[in-house]
């Protein structure tokens, strides 16, 4: 990374976790197709949409990331919270996130979007 490069960097926001990043992307995703208003200004991030959809593309079709654990995704996402593991009818739902969130999690620290 050049300087001017490290200090665009600096000045954008990262994510805490995979899990910010996920909810982040979705609200913004739905925000860009018009199908929700924009409730308040959003940060500059270190990454864009594009940025985030082709790391979980590269994910889905390297085998690392799962049908399932895309759907769980996608469920929640809309739902705007993850599932709870201590609700029956959401527990294994909730292992699937964590799986799925454990490897955004590691691709994107990667990336260095993250804390």
């Amino acid at each position: 990374m050049n300087k001017t490069q490290q200090i665009v960097h600096e000045n954008m926001e990262k994510f805490h976790n995979a899990e910010q990043m996920w909810f982040w992307f979705v609200y913004s995703k739905s925000v860009q197709s018009g199908f929700m208003p924009r409730s308040k200004p959003v940060s500059k991030r270190v990454c864009e949409l594009l940025d985030v959809e082709t790391m979980i593309t590269k994910l889905y079709l390297s085998g690392q990331l799962t049908t399932e654990e895309l759907g769980i995704m996608k469920k929640y996402g809309d739902k705007r919270r993850a599932p709870h593991q201590y609700v029956w009818a959401e527990n294994h739902d909730a292992y699937i996130w964590k799986c799925a969130m454990d490897k955004l999690d590691s691709a994107a620290r990667k990336k260095d979007w993250l804390d």
